[in-house]
């Protein structure tokens, strides 16, 4: 479960990837709101949902905090910088920066490349389609909850939705000077929350999932930034092209955090 104390090896070198942009979830057949939700805090999502959904390509930024609980039971946050490129319907790029690991991950619409830039060491799943099922296919390839990443789905709302009990509507607030609407959802495992840009262009802002049941309730959220919704993008940087000295690796882990780890062997 992700929060939880984690223990290493010395007999292995580990390579974190969380949080690059990438999820599952699933919804009724009739697509209705959860009993309990709040009727604003589900139109603003769903406006959101259908906004992103509707983006042929984009590009964003966010600075990305995740929490975890040590062996001691101390709340230690890690954080990263991270950058999202995607043309729809079968190609990102993601790449995120911080104190564990430097990871890429490029979807050419065939294969799903991930790539440890400081070890030089990469992976890559076949998973030909789009982008909601190479996400899917990383999911079943290495059990990976990677938060977020409901939200770059055609659909996102589904994903989003999924085991929510209640919701509610906190009003307007402020994330980086910009206006947004504040929700606040209950599933049955985390609570979320999510600040969404008022006006024509509902973007996402912040989000954050608390792990409420986990000792401590560690929580990861990101803060979006720099939103380009008309973005002039490179064909290039879909292509994965093996750097020099690279090595493949073929043992890929999901570990209690909910992030994946890549097994370097000795």
């Amino acid at each position: 479960m992700k929060g939880q104390p984690r223990k290493t090896s010395a007999a292995r070198r580990l390579v974190l990837i969380a949080g690059t942009a990438l999820g599952l979830g699933l919804t009724s057949a009739l697509g209705l709101a959860a009993e309990g939700v709040d009727p604003q805090a589900d139109q603003v999502l769903r406006s959101m949902s259908s906004y992103l959904g509707g983006l042929p390509a984009f590009t964003v930024k966010g600075d990305v905090d995740d929490e975890l609980i040590d062996l001691d039971g101390q709340k230690i946050q890690l954080s990263a910088s991270a950058t999202l490129a995607v043309e729809r319907p079968n190609r990102f790029h993601a790449h995120r920066k911080g104190p564990v690991a430097d990871i890429e991950a490029i979807f050419d619409g065939e294969t799903l490349t991930l790539h440890g830039k400081r070890l030089n060491v990469y992976t890559q799943i076949a998973a030909k389609g789009a982008i909601d099922e190479a996400i899917k296919t990383l999911r079943a390839e290495t059990g990976l909850d990677a938060p977020a990443g409901d939200l770059f789905f055609a659909d996102p709302y589904p994903g989003l939705m999924t085991d929510v009990r209640s919701g509610a509507y906190l009003g307007t607030a402020y994330v980086g000077g910009v206006e947004c609407h504040h929700l606040a959802f209950r599933a049955a495992k985390v609570d979320w929350q999510i600040w969404v840009q008022t006006g024509d262009q509902p973007l996402p802002m912040k989000y954050v999932i608390t792990s409420k049941w986990i000792t401590g309730a560690p929580a990861y959220s990101v803060r979006f930034r720099d939103w380009d919704t008309a973005p002039k993008l490179d064909a290039a940087q879909f292509s994965f092209t093996t750097p020099e000295g690279a090595r493949r690796l073929e043992t890929i882990l999901a570990d209690e955090l909910g992030a994946l780890m890549i097994e370097e062997k000795p």
